[in-house]
């Protein structure tokens, strides 16, 4: 009768080799993600300088622009018009 798998030792190291791997590809997408999402509000910020948005618009092209964007991507955070003048300053 062989052992049940759970106690098998090989089997155990195997499964903590896994959930170590697993954890580990886990940090590295969340790392990836936050460079792209950190690459997007650089690139936000530098359309609203570049196209000298305030000026063209008004000051109230900021609110505008982060309701536009709460409303397309409604799932997403980081679109307050708070943010949108950080995205600026960057």
């Amino acid at each position: 009768m062989s052992k049940p798998i759970k106690t098998d030792n090989s089997y155990k190291a195997w499964i903590m080799e896994l959930k170590q791997r697993i954890r580990l590809s886990q940090i590295k997408a969340a790392v990836k993600v936050n460079i792209e999402m950190l690459y997007l509000y650089w690139s936000i910020g530098e359309d609203i300088v570049n196209r000298n948005a305030e000026a063209v618009w008004g000051k109230s092209v900021i609110n505008q622009l982060s309701q536009d964007l709460k409303d397309e991507f409604p799932y997403m955070k980081g679109f307050s018009p708070r943010n949108l003048v950080y995205m600026k300053q960057m």
